[in-house]
């Protein structure tokens, strides 16, 4: 079997090397990593298409690019290896991807743009910024793709999985969820630079809003495992019935 690994922190990240580390372990698997030579976190499903893509390998198997997360798993994908992968591997993400966050994340895009191209896809997140327990993560990584093989994914879905910051022993289960939803995120922080010039941070994402019973939120803040089945399709035919009635009066 051969794995596709991409992330969104960056090819050097502490995650994608514990993750590959442990993918790698699996009996007949060969890893292949192609992730972005930065931090790209928020990037989405972003291609570039204004400039060349550079492709560099930094060691064997293990490939970088000037580019986005899905930049790097479309190349990877569509032409630029004489082999084919069989699954997309997404993460370990440096910190949650829940509810919301999925709009925006480049973790969660590059496992998209991996099942847009027709292969099982994966998208690992850990619920914390501080990495003592990014063990607990690899090992359920290794533990889903193992499992893979008896996976009947609906086209165009992946798995959306994030791992609370706990030690191994301590993890109460895995849980499938839906998404949270986020409350609105503060005001931008203006700052002004040594030379005058104003700028803006933008806001850390606001708290859950709807992270009950049922949620990923909620599973992760209760020691679970959160697994969460996402779809490319966004279509919301529940809709359509009102927006008839809306449109009748403008023909």
């Amino acid at each position: 079997m051969k794995i596709l690994i991409s992330n969104d922190d960056g090819y050097r990240s502490e995650g994608i090397r514990r993750l590959s580390a442990a993918l790698a372990a699996l009996p007949d698997v060969t890893v292949t990593v192609m992730a972005p030579e930065r931090n790209r976190s928020g990037a989405s499903n972003s291609l570039t298409l204004d400039v060349p893509l550079r492709v560099t390998q930094a060691e064997p198997g293990v490939y970088f690019v000037a580019g986005t997360p899905t930049d790097c798993v479309h190349l990877a994908i569509s032409g630029f290896f004489d082999h084919e992968h069989d699954i997309v591997v997404s993460g370990v993400n440096d910190g949650a991807n829940l509810g919301d966050d999925v709009l925006y994340s480049g973790t969660v895009a590059a496992a998209l743009e991996g099942r847009f191209l027709g292969r099982t896809s994966f998208a690992f997140s850990f619920a914390s910024r501080q990495l003592d327990n990014l063990a607990t993560a690899a090992y359920f990584a290794r533990k889903l793709v193992e499992a893979h093989g008896s996976l009947d994914l609906p086209p165009r879905t992946v798995l959306n999985v994030n791992i609370p910051n706990l030690p191994l022993d301590h993890i109460r289960g895995i849980q499938l969820t839906r998404l949270g939803h986020r409350a609105r995120a503060a005001a931008p922080l203006k700052v002004v630079d040594p030379r005058g010039k104003e700028g803006y941070w933008i806001a850390a994402a606001g708290d859950a809003e709807d992270g009950g019973p049922g949620t990923d939120f909620h599973a992760v803040m209760q020691g679970y495992v959160s697994i969460t089945p996402l779809q490319l399709d966004r279509t919301f035919s529940d809709a359509f019935s009102s927006l008839d009635g809306w449109l009748e009066g403008l023909r």
